[in-house]
């Protein structure tokens, strides 16, 4: 595995969060520049182009939910428990600008513009996350913890849907309950009351 320097990983954070608060086109290497202290020159050492900048940053963060999702499984044995778990680490991030949306959500908004390469590994994201949930949904509905009103994957892409959805309401009202006043009740529903 190779090892990066210091600087790479910062160019990366600071990527995140000015996709987070302006999106793909919201921002340039000037502004990383700016923010991190370095020249543009260095930039492009780690980055040659913007594409390559953010789908890098976009294939970290899909390793970094796959590894959080790996976390959730290890210490969440349960399916409601894993659910509770994932909607419990966005509700987490609301508060914080920084990591307050999913990265995915947020340049998935933005597919119509975005470069094909970057496209490629949000999808896979989208893909990833699906097929886990659908995961967690056919176990729960095995186990008689979940009662399921369609079929698991179709369950899965509205369930992934509304935390999505939750995250953008928490954003525009500017209040962070509103992600558990969405979240907490659609678990709910799935659970069958014993």
């Amino acid at each position: 595995m190779k090892n990066y320097s210091n600087t790479f990983y910062e160019i990366l954070t600071c990527t995140r969060s000015l996709i987070i608060a302006g999106g793909y086109n919201g921002f340039s290497y000037a502004d990383i520049s700016e923010f991190v202290g370095i020249r543009k020159a260095s930039i492009h050492h780690h980055f040659p182009t913007k594409v390559d900048l953010v789908r890098t940053l976009v294939k970290r963060y899909r390793e970094e939910a796959e590894a959080g999702i790996g976390e959730i499984e290890r210490h969440c044995p349960a399916p409601e428990d894993q659910l509770r778990a994932y909607t419990g680490y966005w509700q987490s991030c609301i508060g914080d600008v920084t990591k307050s949306y999913c990265v995915c959500a947020l340049l998935a908004t933005q597919i119509p513009v975005l470069p094909k390469e970057v496209v490629v590994e949000v999808r896979t994201h989208f893909l990833a996350l699906s097929a886990w949930l659908t995961s967690v949904l056919e176990r729960g509905a095995k186990q008689g913890v979940f009662m399921l009103s369609g079929e698991p994957r179709a369950e899965a892409e509205a369930f992934m849907a509304t935390v999505h959805g939750a995250m953008l309401s928490a954003r525009a009202y500017g209040d962070p309950s509103m992600f558990d006043m969405i979240t907490l009740p659609l678990i709910d529903r799935l659970v069958i009351k014993q």
